[in-house]
């Protein structure tokens, strides 16, 4: 079956990086859709970035041209690339994938990274 693992979080100073992995415990190439997702204390969860199998992007407006998701098949894994990070991207980050996702994610999920970036 599917397993999705979140890893790459932690603490970081604003301004700086950090990338996140998502690892499928089967071949990446069976998940249509995949992205991250993520959830701050006192909010909802909410869409972060997603890519397709064809390698169409979609970002949430408050992380365009910091944030960037990629997808590389062969090794089974998402990445998301985090860049001039901000105290409001404090949040827990999660890993999602199936045939479609959706506003409230896809069908797969992981547990979650935590990412805390600091003022």
């Amino acid at each position: 079956q599917v397993q999705l693992v979140e890893s790459g979080g932690g603490l970081v100073q604003a301004g700086g990086s950090l990338r996140l992995s998502c690892i499928d415990s089967e071949s990446l190439f069976s998940l249509n859709a995949v992205g991250w997702y993520r959830q701050a204390p006192g909010k909802q969860r909410e869409m972060v970035a997603t890519i397709t199998i064809g390698d169409s992007t979609n970002y949430a407006d408050a992380v365009k041209g910091r944030f960037t998701i990629s997808r590389d098949n062969l090794k089974n894994t998402v990445y998301l690339q985090m860049n001039s990070l901000k105290p409001e991207d404090t949040a827990v980050y999660y890993c999602t994938g199936g045939d479609y996702i959706g506003p409230y994610g896809s069908f797969y999920w992981g547990k979650g990274t935590l990412v805390t970036v600091s003022s």
